[in-house]
């Protein structure tokens, strides 16, 4: 299966907004308990997390997923700190990219791929606020020609 399929459970989507991807990731993510349940049922935000590399390891930070409604005092932390699980060779050339001035680490969407739990991260650099516009405007001139097509078709 190709990287990023399978069932889409959380999708960022102001990451697109606020950063230029250039390479994306798949990542495994290391799990406590209850917390693949509260995955499956769709409770997770991917809004305001990030991913950091820590000794040759890569974090994902701020990451919520909600604790399991029938779970018991075991439950966990809804925003600690997970690992992700990535080649020793992908983690390299993450280190080496993400040391260059304005590369971050987005996590741009979490799914179930073959019963596993797996997060698309994105190599992103920030974007302005003039580029924002821009693609505001692109947007919406591409809403308005496939608008004018559909019409010009009836």
């Amino acid at each position: 299966m190709p990287r990023g399929n399978g069932k889409t459970i959380a999708q960022n989507k102001k990451a697109r907004h606020d950063f230029t991807i250039e390479e994306t990731f798949e990542a495994g993510i290391v799990l406590q308990g209850t917390e693949i349940k509260s995955i499956r049922n769709g409770r997770v935000n991917l809004k305001d997390s990030f991913a950091r590399i820590n000794n040759g390891e890569v974090f994902l930070h701020n990451l919520h997923i909600s604790p399991y409604e029938q779970g018991n005092i075991y439950n966990h932390d809804p925003t600690r700190m997970r690992k992700l699980l990535l080649h020793r060779k992908q983690i390299n050339q993450l280190i080496g990219q993400t040391q260059q001035k304005g590369y971050s680490l987005v996590p741009l969407k979490m799914y179930i791929k073959n019963g596993v739990a797996k997060v698309l991260i994105g190599l992103g650099r920030g974007k302005k606020k003039y580029d924002k516009r821009e693609d505001l405007k692109r947007k919406q001139q591409k809403r308005e020609i496939d608008r004018a097509i559909k019409d010009s078709l009836k």
